[in-house]
Parts: C-alpha cells; sequence; structure tokens
C-alpha cells in the first residue's frame, strides 16, 4: 500500500523523502502529538546543535553540515534550502546562548523529550527513530510538510 503526504510531493513519481514522510506521518496522526511534535521537534533540533557546540564548534557545524548533506540527498529543494535557513538561525540562536550553552541545550533536550515521550504515549505509537535513526532527521521535514501544506508550498 502506498502512502502520500497530504497535499505535497513536487514530483508525480513517489521519492525517497515522500515514502519517509509517509511512515513518519503513520505514528503521528494524533493531534496532541502532531502539536508537541511542532515544537519538541525544533526545541530537540537547536538543544542537539547547542551541546555540540559545548563540545566544541566545529563538532556542531560538522553535524549540521552532514545533516545538509543528508536533506540535499532527498532531492527536495524546498526542504534543503528551508534546512538550511532554519540551520543558520540555529547556529545564530546557539552564538547567542553564549557561555550559558551547555545548561540551556541540555535543559530544552531533557524538556522536549520529555515531551515527545508524553506525545506518543498520547499516540500508543512508539516514535519512529526506534526503527531507524534517520528519523530523527526525518523529523524536521515531518513539522516543515505539515507547514508547507498550510501555505501551499510544494515540496
Amino acid at each position: 500500500m502506498t502512502h502520500t503526504t497530504a497535499a505535497a510531493p513536487l514530483a508525480t513519481s513517489e521519492r525517497k523523502v515522500d515514502r519517509l514522510l509517509a511512515h513518519y506521518e503513520e505514528s503521528h496522526r494524533h493531534p496532541t502529538n502532531e502539536l508537541i511534535h511542532f515544537v519538541a521537534i525544533p526545541a530537540i533540533m537547536l538543544s542537539i546543535v547547542g551541546l555540540l557546540f559545548a563540545i566544541h564548534p566545529w563538532v556542531a557545524y560538522a553535524f549540521v553540515a552532514a545533516s545538509l548533506v543528508y536533506y540535499a540527498l532527498l532531492r527536495s529543494p524546498a526542504f534543503l534550502i528551508t534546512m538550511l535557513a532554519l540551520t543558520v538561525l540555529a547556529l545564530v540562536a546557539v552564538h547567542a546562548m553564549g557561555t550559558a550553552v551547555a545548561p540551556v541545550s541540555a535543559a530544552i533536550f531533557v524538556v522536549a523529550w520529555i515531551f515527545q515521550f508524553v506525545g506518543h504515549k498520547i499516540e500508543g505509537k512508539k516514535p519512529s527513530f526506534f526503527e531507524d535513526i534517520q528519523y530523527l532527521w526525518v523529523g524536521p521535514l515531518f513539522v516543515l510538510s505539515k507547514l508547507f501544506v498550510k501555505l501551499g508550498i510544494r515540496w
């Protein structure tokens, strides 16, 4: 059975990004879980960049570069451009945290993950990344795909 994400794909043939989003959406249908994810996923991504930055800025830069390569390989210019812009914003935010980057990022990370697991308890399904780690990178695309649908943007 083939699933497609609502309103969505730019191409008529199903791409890897479309398959990943369709699978991800299967465990993110409950409105409360979706709402939690819309807040928690960006927070988690920010916190990961912040924690890596606290280890060493180049570790964070390497992580975001590798993440952007992953997004480029999914062949969706809309997602890639948006993730590039969000990455720049995340790095600006991390730099703005200054010496508080480690404790602030750690607090954001813990709180956001607690909410994620609450959302999945409500949903009644386990997080997708338990099946495949790449779903940690698909989560932000899920949030963007929902935003893009509301804005009428094709990806």
